[in-house]
Order: structure tokens, then C-alpha cells, then sequence
């Protein structure tokens, strides 16, 4: 039957803490290394492997988690996600060694898949038009500002109480979001038939996407051109063709590619996929001033405060400009603002204190950006996507985040790393933040060409009466 349900402030605050759980999780790790290694006993190898399953996993199975979404229900499997990460953080909190950590790790990554896409799904289907921006809102503060605040708090956490009562309050924090989620009506879509679902084209997918996250996430160990890593290019290549092959000649599939006639959308997750690339301006800054001009940790992380002040203060006017003018122009705004502060970290010739100012006047560029552009750039994808396949576009363009972070990282550390071997760190600096000025222009010439000029214009959109007002179906 349908129902006439609207989504409220409590059922916002539920997905938020959902979002959260799955960051303070993923994210805090990064902080406390040395506490996990000392206190587990495990070695430096290990920990950066457990840091990098989470993003493999989440990558590997999001887009599965969203399409299984749309038709057994967004919010049975939001719940599933706040089940897994409530079990992995678990796993930390009781770990004892390597074995615990590295399960607790995998099955967050697997929290995560769930978690992303349902709820952008949820917050598609109970909110419309201005309501739907000022949820998907909200939902970016915990997305895109979530790293950052996952980053503060693990720090403050771990230095005041151990780095296990990180693990704690995300389970704390998950409970309540299942809890503020329970008065939420299922959504999915009109259901016919027995459940059917392309396990053919998850198989194929799962290989492809775990060669590519692991010459991705390991290449550098590997070695880019070695025999290992050669293997994996064309196992994802060979991979990506047999995966549109299959998917184009049958009627239930894995990622409906029709989604991607839809310019909007297309522009959307290009541009996003490119901007969250721009991550590795943060692993060539904070290396950079701390190995090339002497500052210690902290030091490093008072520079990138402006960030997460910027990021979590524009993202809401980000809504407002989109209310105002429409998608495009914000996106457009955002793109220009993060590359003009990725490119103040390049200018590596200046010495100390104007250097500092510069990284840090970067950094607040870059958070400023994305607070301009995640908003409309949500919006879009969701808006854009067909009501019965919300789940399965949002799980693409999650994914492009995650493969676009994976990807920027993985090419500047790169970048990076082969000059500085040759002892200059400066010029090493500079060219690894060029990298991330290129991923930042070809996203604002994707919005350009891609994103149409009336896209999230509520105004714009066509007025359904009662009778055809798509609904989700609840049973």
C-alpha cells in the first residue's frame, strides 16, 4: 500500500548518526596507528592493511548494497549497515591482535556499502524538493564533513580515554540511529514478482572492483609496473568489458546504465568522483610540511583545521545558493574554490611562515568548496535518478567517491614519491599538488558541459497530482 509518511527531523538526525558511525569508524584509525600497534602488538604493515579493507570492501559491495536497497527495502538494509558496524566495532573494542581487527575492519567496510546509499535512497523518497535539499544537507555534513570530524574526535578520544572508546561511542552513536530510524516506513520499489538479482553481474563486479582497489591501495608496495600489478590492470580491464557486455543484454542487472543518458546525473558523479581525487592534496600537504619544513604531527593538523570549519559551515549555505540559483552554478563555485586552495599548497618556493599562511588559507579554500559544492552535487545524483533505482545510482555515486579518494591518493603519493627520492622534496610537493589541480579543472569543465543550466531548480520540476505521485511501497 502507499503511504502518505514525510520525513522529519528525528528520522534526518537517525541517517546523520548512521553516516557518522560509519566515518568516526573508518576514519579514526588514521589517528591513533602507534596506540593500535603498541597496544595489539601487530606491526606497522598490518594496521595500514586494516585501514585500507574498510574503503575496499565499502567499494567492492556499495553499488550491490544500493540495487539490493531498491528492492528488498532502503531501510532493512540501513539497518543491516548500523547491525555490521555495531559487530566491527566490536571487534575492535574486544581485538586482542591482528585477527579481530583485520574482521572488524572488513565488516565496517561492509557497514558502510549498506549504510551510503540506503539512506540517501530514504531521504529521496519521504522528502521533496526544498525539504529533500535541506535533508540531503544535513546528510553531507555527516558525508563530506564526517571524515574531518572523525579525524578531530578520534584524536581528542584517544588522548583523553584510549583509542578503544573510539569503538565505543560508534556503537553508541549507531544504536541511537537505528532507535531515531524505528518510526521510519520501509521504502522500495513496486515489487513483481519473486525477488530476482544479478548474482552473475555481482561476481564479475566484485572481481573487478578487488583488482582494481588492490593495485589502487597496494600499488605503491606492489610496484606500479611490476608482474603483480600488471595482472591486476588487466584483470579490471578485461573485467569492466565483460561487465558491460553481460549487463547490456539482460533484463535484471547490477547497474542499469541507462542512468548515465542522464546528463545531470553523469556530471554529477564525474565531477564528484574528480573533486574527492583532490584528497591527495592532503596526504602531499601534510607529508610535505612535516618531512620537508619540520612540523610535527599536530602542528600538520592545526594547519588543515580551516577545512573542516569551512566544510561544516558551507555546506548548508551551499542549499541556500541551490534553492536560490539551481545546482549548477554552486557546483561550478565549489570546483573553483577547492582548486584555487589545492593550488596555494603548490607554492612550496615560499618560505616558512608565508608558506604556513598559504597551506592554511588552502585548506580553508578546500573545505569552502566542497561546503559549496556537496549539496547541489547530492542533490543532483538523487534527483536525477529514476525512483525505482535511487538506491542503486546512489551506490554509483558513492562509489565514485571512494574510488576517486582511492585514486588521487594512490597518484599523488606517487607523484610524490618518485621525485622526492631524488632528494627534492619542494619540486616533489609541487608536482604531486599539480595532480590534484588537474583533477579540479577537468571537474568544473565536466559540470560545464555536463550539468544542464536548470538542474535543481525546484521550481523547474514537474508538478505531480495525488493519484500519480510516486510513493514508496510498504508492506
Amino acid at each position: 500500500m502507499e503511504t502518505s509518511y514525510k520525513g522529519t527531523n528525528k528520522m534526518i538526525t537517525g541517517i546523520v548518526f548512521g553516516v557518522l558511525t560509519f566515518w568516526l569508524f573508518a576514519q579514526a584509525l588514521l589517528n591513533v596507528v602507534p596506540s593500535v600497534q603498541k597496544d595489539l602488538g601487530v606491526s606497522s604493515g598490518t594496521v595500514n592493511i586494516a585501514i585500507s579493507l574498510t574503503s575496499l570492501f565499502s567499494g567492492m559491495f556499495i553499488v550491490a548494497a544500493g540495487g539490493i536497497a531498491d528492492k528488498v527495502g532502503r531501510k532493512k538494509i540501513a539497518n543491516i549497515g548500523f547491525v555490521l558496524s555495531i559487530i566491527g566495532s566490536l571487534c575492535l573494542v574486544l581485538a586482542n591482535g591482528s585477527v579481530l581487527l583485520i574482521i572488524g575492519r572488513i565488516i565496517t567496510g561492509l557497514s558502510g556499502a549498506c549504510i551510503m546509499p540506503s539512506t540517501i535512497a530514504l531521504m529521496k523518497a519521504y522528502f521533496e524538493g526544498k525539504d529533500r535539499q535541506r535533508a540531503l544537507s544535513f546528510w553531507s555534513i555527516g558525508s563530506w564533513g564526517g571524515t574531518g570530524i572523525a579525524s578531530f574526535l578520534g584524536g581528542a578520544i584517544a588522548s583523553s580515554l584510549g583509542w578503544r572508546w573510539i569503538f565505543i561511542i560508534s556503537i553508541i552513536v549507531a544504536i541511537l540511529g537505528m532507535l531515531l530510524l524505528k518510526a521510519t516506513p520501509e521504502s522500495k520499489q513496486k515489487s513483481e514478482g519473486a525477488f530476482k538479482f544479478d548474482y552473475t553481474g555481482l561476481v564479475i563486479f566484485i572481481i573487478t572492483m578487488l583488482a582494481l582497489n588492490v593495485y589502487i591501495n597496494f600499488g605503491a608496495t606492489l610496484g606500479w609496473t611490476s608482474m603483480i600489478s600488471i595482472v591486476l590492470i588487466v584483470v579490471t580491464i578485461i573485467g569492466l568489458i565483460v561487465f558491460i557486455k553481460v549487463e547490456s543484454n539482460k533484463k535484471i542487472v547490477l547497474i542499469d546504465f541507462a542512468v548515465f543518458k542522464n546528463k545531470a546525473y553523469t556530471g554529477a558523479t564525474i565531477s564528484n568522483f574528480l573533486l574527492n581525487a583532490t584528497a591527495g592534496t592532503i596526504v602531499v600537504a601534510n607529508t610535505y610540511v612535516q618531512v620537508g619544513r619540520g612540523f610535527n604531527a599536530f602542528q600538520a593538523g592545526m594547519l588543515s583545521l580551516g577545512y573542516l570549519v569551512a566544510v561544516l559551515a558551507m555546506i548548508r549555505v551551499g542549499e541556500k545558493i541551490l534553492q536560490k540559483v539551481g545546482a549548477k552554478l554552486p557546483m561550478i563555485w565549489g570546483s573553483v574554490i577547492t582548486t584555487i586552495g589545492v593550488a596555494l599548497m603548490g607554492l612550496t618556493f615560499l618560505p616558512g611562515v608565508p608558506y604556513s599562511i598559504a597551506v592554511f588559507i588552502g585548506f580553508a579554500l578546500f573545505g569552502l568548496g566542497l561546503g559549496f559544492y556537496a549539496t547541489p552535487s547530492t542533490d543532483t545524483s538523487v534527483s536525477s535518478a529514476p525512483a525505482d533505482k535511487v538506491g542503486e545510482a546512489a551506490g554509483v555515486y558513492k562509489m565514485a567517491s571512494s574510488l576517486g579518494g582511492a585514486f588521487g591518493v594512490a597518484i599523488s603519493a606517487a607523484a610524490y614519491g618518485a621525485v622526492a627520492a631524488s632528494g627534492n622534496l619542494e619540486s616533489a610537493a609541487s608536482i604531486g599538488i599539480i595532480v590534484n589541480v588537474i583533477f579540479g579543472i577537468i571537474s568544473i569543465l565536466s559540470i560545464i558541459f555536463l550539468v544542464p543550466g536548470d538542474a535543481g531548480k525546484t521550481s523547474t520540476a514537474p508538478k505531480k497530482s495525488k493519484a500519480n505521485s510516486q510513493r514508496p511501497i510498504t508492506e
